[in-house]
């Protein structure tokens, strides 16, 4: 499988911080890559440089054979990208904002009406196209926002925090529309503060911190690499975790411990990789 994105070296600061630290990264073609850190560690400069909305300082990007500062116009006809907060025009419909970024991308009236017709189907939009978009929930302007995203057929798609701020509901519809995508061939390329998404949807999973890449590999695989097992216990008024490789040494190492305390055995899961890995919560608390 090859590579659709390519990053080598990549630097960005601002002023004398330094956001990415000559990162190195590939995303395969066709995956669905989850990119996790601390607040601050680099994600969203991250997809804001490869997505072109952000200059960087030195290094090489390239998306689907096109280095986005030589070619920057073919490299943003291959992206899709949702950014946090949902840039949609408040003013329009979301028919008209969908009509906006289809002549943004110079597609014409007949492929553009089709291409709209396609996709509001399969989100089922049909009977918001012409509404304003302060009439929608959360959810279903991020629906909306996809669907500009995915009008000119992105290869990748970003989406960055796509479900912050939404119910449990509407982030579990939102997950059912990117395995969509992603079954249809797309390339998802996520960033996400919760940690079961990523665990629930990615293939390959990149953990940011300090601007660096300090693990990548399938979820399942990344926390083989911490111990397959869990022991959750209590001591000295704090929770307290070990890991180990069989459910065997993790029930020998319960045993020692003094009895009137909760004991938790369970699978070892991504929010242990990443509490082990950077020392902090996905919130950012050590």
């Amino acid at each position: 499988m090859d590579d659709i994105i390519i990053i080598t070296d990549l630097v960005k600061s601002f002023g004398d911080k330094v956001a990415v630290d000559h990162l190195d990264l590939r995303v395969r073609r066709g995956e669905l890559f989850g990119f996790l850190g601390p607040n601050g560690a680099g994600k969203t400069t991250t997809v804001r440089c490869v997505a072109t909305l952000t200059n960087f300082d030195s290094g090489t990007i390239i998306v689907d054979g096109y280095d986005i500062r030589r070619s920057p116009i073919e490299a943003k006809n291959r992206m899709g990208v949702i950014q946090q907060q949902v840039s949609l025009d408040k003013d329009l419909t979301i028919r008209e904002n969908m009509i906006s970024h289809a002549m943004y991308h110079m597609m014409g009236k007949r492929e553009r009406e089709a291409k709209i017709a396609e996709l509001t189907e399969f989100f089922g939009l049909e009977e918001y196209l012409d509404k304003p978009v302060d009439s929608l929930s959360g959810g279903w302007k991020k629906r909306a926002a996809i669907v500009c995203a995915m009008l000119h057929d992105p290869k990748v798609l970003f989406l960055d925090e796509p479900t912050s701020g939404l119910d449990i509901n509407a982030r579990r519809l939102l997950w059912d529309v990117v395995r969509s995508l992603h079954s249809k061939g797309t390339t998802v390329f996520l960033t996400t503060h919760y940690i079961e998404e990523a665990e629930a949807l990615c293939d390959r999973v990149g953990i940011i911190d300090r601007g660096r890449i300090i693990a990548l590999d399938e979820p399942k695989r990344l926390c083989e690499n911490v111990g397959s097992v869990a022991v959750e216990y209590m001591e000295g008024g704090r929770t307290n975790y070990r890991y180990f490789g069989t459910r065997d040494d993790a029930q020998a190492f319960a045993s020692t411990l003094p009895t009137e305390g909760e004991i938790r055995i369970r699978r070892t899961n991504l929010e242990d990789v990443f509490v082990e890995l950077t020392g902090k919560t996905v919130g950012g608390q050590k």
